[in-house]
């Protein structure tokens, strides 16, 4: 029988195969929103990054106790950017990115530029990054604000998104040029993509997130434990640094959440009861090295 079905050539063979597969599995052509060309784009622009990753559990009794003494609780992804901006802050390589233009090179930049994770509501279908600048000098309870302020309005409110949208709808050639120029223009690089991307599912039930981004550094975290500790992962481009360093810096973050970032958030539980901001500056930051070597952290 194949032997005959071949004899009939290569034009009649297609078409038994169509007929015998007619009326199986017809799928609908559905066109991709704007929201998520945008991620086909983050995909694309992360594809050749040679990702690594370090998970630890880090224990934060001092600053769950802290935040939960809040009425108005900033998100986590505030808290992480600011704790990892003032890590940034003492450790350069934290802050730089690989480009490949004009030649292969490292660039650092002065601050961090942290890039959100955000579900608009506006865009059920996708999520965009939203920029927080130097969120080390930026105090949390502004920082959570910016954020729920881009989640709640429409998307051409927020400056960001509406320049996000704008190249998005460019045809594809000019998207990337517009993407090339982004990747591999230091200033450039900082402004549209940042140096860090935080990213989570802890408010829809928890999870680990493995993202993608062309970000040097990835930071998502689970939800936090009835024994007060909460998972984090980092992950980050290996051309830059080693897995020593951050791991060495993953226990330094955890000092600045319980010590720095801690303060913070009784400061603002005293500024919410009318209360004067109590003075922690003798404490912050002091004794916080002890018993860490930060000599491989120097490692370039």
């Amino acid at each position: 029988m194949l032997d005959q079905e071949l004899a009939g050539g290569p034009i009649r063979l297609a078409g038994l195969l169509l007929r015998d597969l007619e009326g199986t599995m017809r799928g609908t052509v559905r066109k991709i929103s704007l929201s998520r060309r945008v991620i086909v784009d983050l995909m694309r622009a992360s594809a050749d990054v040679p990702f690594v990753a370090v998970r630890r559990t880090l224990s934060i009794a001092p600053l769950a106790a802290a935040r939960s003494g809040l009425r108005n609780r900033p998100a986590w992804a505030a808290i992480f950017a600011k704790a990892f901006a003032i890590l940034a802050s003492e450790q350069p390589i934290l802050r730089r990115v690989y480009l490949k233009w004009p030649w292969p090179h490292f660039y650092e930049f002065p601050q961090t530029v942290a890039m959100i994770v955000v579900a608009p509501d506006a865009t059920p279908d996708g999520v965009l990054l939203f920029p927080i600048k130097a969120p080390d000098e930026v105090s949390l309870a502004e920082a959570d604000a910016r954020i729920r302020s881009a989640k709640a309005q429409p998307i051409e409110a927020t400056p960001f998104f509406r320049k996000t949208m704008m190249v998005t709808r460019l045809p594809q050639p000019l998207r990337r040029l517009a993407w090339a120029i982004g990747l591999n223009f230091g200033r450039q690089r900082g402004n549209y993509l940042g140096t860090l991307l935080v990213t989570s599912v802890a408010a829809f039930g928890g999870g680990e997130v493995e993202a993608r981004g062309p970000n040097s550094f990835i930071f998502s975290y689970d939800r936090l434990s009835s024994e007060d500790t909460i998972d984090v992962m980092i992950r980050w481009d290996h051309r830059i640094t080693d897995a020593a360093v951050i791991g060495v810096e993953l226990l330094r973050l955890e000092q600045i959440l319980n010590n720095q970032i801690a303060d913070e958030m009784l400061a603002l539980a005293a500024t919410e009861q009318g209360e004067a901001a109590p003075a922690f500056a003798g404490r912050i930051g002091s004794g916080l090295g002890d018993g860490i070597s930060r000599e491989v952290s120097h490692a370039p």
